[in-house]
């Protein structure tokens, strides 16, 4: 049990990072690598109101997102077609339009 909560709450933090956020921390991902000493604390001082726990829990997240998309563990979205005044589906229009 106590795994399924910490996937929820590791979920509800990501979730809370803003725009800002996410961008400060890329960029500071870039200025400090795997062999930066104090690494989560020196990309948590970039990060406005994030401490080096949740620094280091969001790219613990990313990481294991990349894994699942890299093994193909991750369903491709089945989107439906929306149809157009004329009853055409968007498909069948671009298909047109590429003349295939």
């Amino acid at each position: 049990m106590a795994s399924s909560s910490m996937s929820s709450s590791s979920r509800n933090s990501a979730s809370s990072w803003t725009a800002k956020q996410n961008k400060q921390f890329e960029e500071a991902i870039a200025m400090f690598d795997r062999d930066t000493p104090d690494r989560w604390h020196n990309i948590a001082r970039q990060v406005s109101g994030k401490s080096a726990e949740e620094v280091r829990r969001h790219y613990e997240a990313l990481e294991k997102d990349i894994m699942k998309i890299e093994t193909d563990q991750v369903p491709i979205p089945n989107y439906k077609s929306i149809s157009n005044a004329r009853g055409y589906s968007n498909d069948h229009r671009l298909m047109k339009n590429l003349k295939l």
